[in-house]
């Protein structure tokens, strides 16, 4: 309960017993096939479920794309293995690749944070949509991160701060913020160091990184062990440095405060960073000289035109999208804590290797919608479609029509085209408006005059154009564009 924190969904029964609503499953399906799977002869195994699941979400927001409640697709794989985890891993990806492909929807495998879950290897599968929770940076090598995870090898500084034979002193009045400092100095952002001060497991923790940069929390939580951390409120920092919030830095900070630098600020000569003193900062700071750090790790967040970590000389660039899939590599993470094992080859018991994969189908619906779209409403791409059809009788007084359209909508039933009926007593121009709304990928349109002519007319969302067919061919022409 305390590793996954507050988005467990708890509530308490009326004898006041308290209970939580699933968020995910690694541990019952562990518990399950520590009872079921006993020998390495029944390995390797793939327990999977389709059900909903439980988030208590700060922010529940853009309809069923991150909700309290959610329908998923989670599936949990055991083997005596890596080779094993690895083959299965592998066909797990491309399985969840060909179901958005054939989904339609334009997407990505990208490296990610595996968050409360665990494990080390662990791929996101986002669908690009302009309005998208995530952020992911690509580069023309092929290197493909979210941002929690991207990593960056940063860009050609615009300037730098020299080295002084001792930090110097500058009175910097009310001056809190990067950019107030660095127009006060005349200097640009870069030559700043940021000096952020969290606390974790009850010691004080500074993270320094580029002052035209941002703390990425994820990444340092990872490196302090410590999913918990938090920033020292404004009383913390006076008490911890002496100084003010926005005056605080790495130089003289008491023992015992872990001091953590982004690795971007390896190359930097000198650095300007706070005084610890209320309007003071300290000029020609130099890392190692006047204040050392306990490591130096990549902290910040990457940034669009930023040096791809894997080919050194491509730029990243930034798309948004919708993270529908997300498989992760266990390993033993949950078998050794659960003491989950079978018995190999030679009658030794052995811990489960694991591999875990899931995949949201109501957010899919979504992430569907957010990238087929455009001013009028919804593009259902075909494979998805909730309907294939829509019929658009446009004078339900005229029995000819009505008739006609009825007529048409069973032969679609018969023929196993899922159609839906506009049975309703409106001007044609409002049908036309919510039909477009709705987005279903073939119209149907039956008015008087065409019927005379014995003609149809039909209209594809998709490819926003009309024709006029016989009412004979309109069977067949619908079974062929959804061949």
């Amino acid at each position: 309960m305390k590793h996954f924190g507050p988005e467990l969904f708890k509530l308490t029964d009326r004898k006041n017993r308290m209970f939580a609503l699933g968020p995910t499953h690694e541990e019952v399906v562990t518990d399950l096939a520590r009872s079921e799977l006993k020998s390495y002869r029944q390995l390797p195994q793939c327990l999977y479920q389709i059900l909903t699941k439980f988030r208590d979400e700060i922010r529940p927001r853009f309809g069923v794309m991150r909700a309290r409640e959610f329908v998923m697709k989670d599936a949990y794989s055991f083997h005596t293995s890596e080779e094993s985890l690895d083959e299965t891993y592998r066909r797990m990806a491309e399985a969840y690749r060909r179901i958005l492909d054939r989904c339609g929807l334009e997407n990505a495998m990208v490296e990610a944070d595996a968050g409360k879950i665990g494990g080390d290897v662990n791929h996101e599968f986002v669908v690009f949509a302009d309005e998208g929770e995530s952020e992911i940076f690509r580069c023309a090598c092929g290197y493909t991160a979210d941002s929690e995870r991207a990593e960056s090898l940063g860009r050609d500084l615009e300037a730098r701060e020299p080295v002084r034979p001792a930090p110097e002193r500058v009175h910097t009045p009310g001056r809190k913020s990067v950019e107030d400092v660095s127009a006060f100095l005349g200097v640009h952002a870069s030559q700043l160091v940021k000096t952020l001060l969290y606390k974790s497991n009850g010691k004080a923790v500074a993270a320094l990184i580029p002052g035209d940069r941002t703390l990425n929390e994820t990444k340092l939580a990872k490196i302090l062990g410590d999913p918990f951390i938090e920033p020292l409120c404004e009383e913390e920092i006076l008490r911890l440095t002496g100084g003010e919030v926005g005056f605080s830095g790495p130089v003289g900070l008491p023992a015992g405060t872990t001091i953590i630098a982004d690795r971007l600020l390896d190359g930097q000569e000198g650095m300007i960073v706070g005084a610890n003193e209320t309007d003071a900062h300290l000029r020609g700071v130099k890392m190692g000289r006047d204040f050392s750090v306990s490591e130096s790790e990549p902290i910040s967040r990457a940034e669009a035109g930023d040096l791809c970590p894997r080919c050194s000389g491509g730029a990243l660039r930034s798309q948004r999208g919708v993270e529908l899939g997300h498989i992760f590599k266990l390993n033993k993470k949950y078998s050794e804590s659960m003491n989950a094992t079978y018995l190999d080859q030679s009658g030794s018991e052995k811990h489960f290797m694991m591999g875990c994969y899931g995949f949201g189908i109501s957010r899919a619906v979504a992430a569907a919608i957010e990238q087929h779209n455009d001013d009028r409403g919804i593009i259902w791409p075909k494979s998805i479609t909730p309907f294939q059809v829509l019929i658009v009788p446009l004078n339900l007084s005229d029995s000819h029509i009505v008739e006609t359209a009825e007529s048409i909508y069973a032969e679609f039933v018969s023929e196993g085209i899922s159609a839906l009926f506009d049975d309703r007593d409106l001007r044609p121009g409002y049908k036309f408006k919510d039909a477009e709304l709705l987005g279903i990928p073939v119209r149907v349109t039956l008015g008087e005059r065409n019927l005379k002519q014995g003609k149809i007319e039909l209209f594809y969302r998709i490819e926003d154009r009309t024709e006029l067919i016989e009412r004979s061919e309109l069977t067949r022409i619908v079974k062929e564009y959804y061949s």
